[in-house]
């Protein structure tokens, strides 16, 4: 006799957790659908049967680390303050992400980074770019959002690659330059 399945509709966000926790803690090259089922303490199966590829984990395992930075800026009520140094509020976040979350950001851009060697995570890489300009637009335009985006990721790599300390003055004057108007 069969037995009757199992409702678990949190099943799939349990397994994107688990992947998140396997990539944080091995790395992308300890990821399998074996290590993520025991991680989120599911049969074998359950992972394969929401994730037909380590791809596809890897796409939703992205999708939800996206949603910090971006989440962070649309929250922080201080950038819309029209008295707030646009260079200065975001030097002071990246300073907060990178000091608070430094093992999620280190996630994040392994992640993000993956994406050079799998290109089904390419559009989702893109996608996180594209929601921080669209977060930046307003307050600059879209070119020069675009400049603050990559002098952003520039940073926060250099930084957690060399292990050098975040130098928040040096963030905002950088910021600040790209801000600047032409001459």
């Amino acid at each position: 006799m069969a037995r009757p399945r199992r409702h678990d509709p949190e099943r799939r966000e349990r397994i994107v957790d688990a992947a998140l926790r396997v990539v944080g803690r091995s790395g992308i090259s300890g990821l399998s659908h074996r290590t993520v089922a025991a991680e989120a303490d599911v049969p074998l199966g359950s992972t394969t049967y929401h994730f037909a590829s380590l791809d596809e984990l890897l796409v939703a395992a992205l999708h939800k680390a996206n949603e910090g930075f971006g989440r962070l800026l649309r929250e922080r009520a201080a950038l819309a303050a029209p008295e707030t140094d646009l260079a200065t509020g975001l030097a002071r976040l990246l300073g907060e992400w990178l000091g608070d979350r430094r093992a999620r950001v280190e996630l994040e851009y392994e992640l993000y980074l993956a994406a050079l060697r799998r290109p089904a995570l390419r559009p989702v890489a893109a996608e996180w770019a594209e929601t921080v300009v669209d977060v930046l637009s307003p307050y600059s335009d879209p070119v020069t959002a675009r400049a603050l985006v990559a002098l952003m990721d520039g940073i926060c790599l250099q930084v957690l690659l060399t292990g050098v300390a975040y130098d928040e003055e040096y963030a905002r004057e950088m910021l600040a330059r790209v801000l600047r108007p032409a001459r």
